[in-house]
């Protein structure tokens, strides 16, 4: 089990575009093994690769009972039903906020042998896929907000302990733990 620090908003690499996986190794193995014990230490229903400072394309989740990784994603939107719910980030401390998205989507990427993957998803699945893909190409779900919200949600990060300290890097779960002691 290898926990890696995961990065805050503030750090350049979660706002770039994360380079497609070409190299299918024992390295990329292990990214998505740390990347998975990350997220569950965290208590996440997703990570994605830049979010401890890789810029691949790759993401885990663990969301509505299913639990996986995707290399090189991409997702097609099934319909035009769209769902609005809760969504944090493990990158944004503490913050959560409705979010829009689209309530089915058709998944598809490799595994770590580079075999094809695809699957659909509906409900709260559907919305982790989005939300770690966004990561990959260096949005944010705060992102996403609408105006007032982002505006909201900006000035909530900029009141942050960890922003006002300059934090871009935090062990595993040391901000929010601090934060629910006080």
């Amino acid at each position: 089990m290898t926990i890696q620090p995961v990065r805050l908003f503030g750090d350049p690499v979660l706002r770039a575009r994360a380079d497609e996986v070409t190299e299918f190794n024992r390295e990329l193995r292990q990214l998505v093994t740390d990347l998975t014990d990350t997220m569950r230490d965290d208590g996440g229903a997703g990570m994605a690769a830049p979010q401890i400072g890789v810029g691949l394309r790759v993401f885990v989740y663990d969301a509505d009972g299913a639990q996986g990784y995707l290399i090189n994603p991409t997702y097609e939107v099934i319909g035009t039903k769209e769902q609005v719910g809760i969504e944090g980030c493990l990158s944004i401390p503490d913050l959560f906020y409705d979010t829009t998205r689209a309530l089915r989507v058709r998944a598809k990427g490799v595994d770590v042998d580079g075999a094809p993957v695809a699957f659909e998803a509906e409900g709260y699945l559907a919305r982790c896929i989005q939300h770690e893909t966004d990561h990959l190409d260096g949005v944010l779900f705060i992102d996403r907000l609408d105006p007032a919200a982002r505006k909201q949600a900006m000035r909530a990060i900029r009141e942050s302990d960890w922003f006002t300290a300059g934090i871009t890097v935090r062990e595993s779960r040391a901000v929010g733990a601090r934060k629910r002691s006080r």
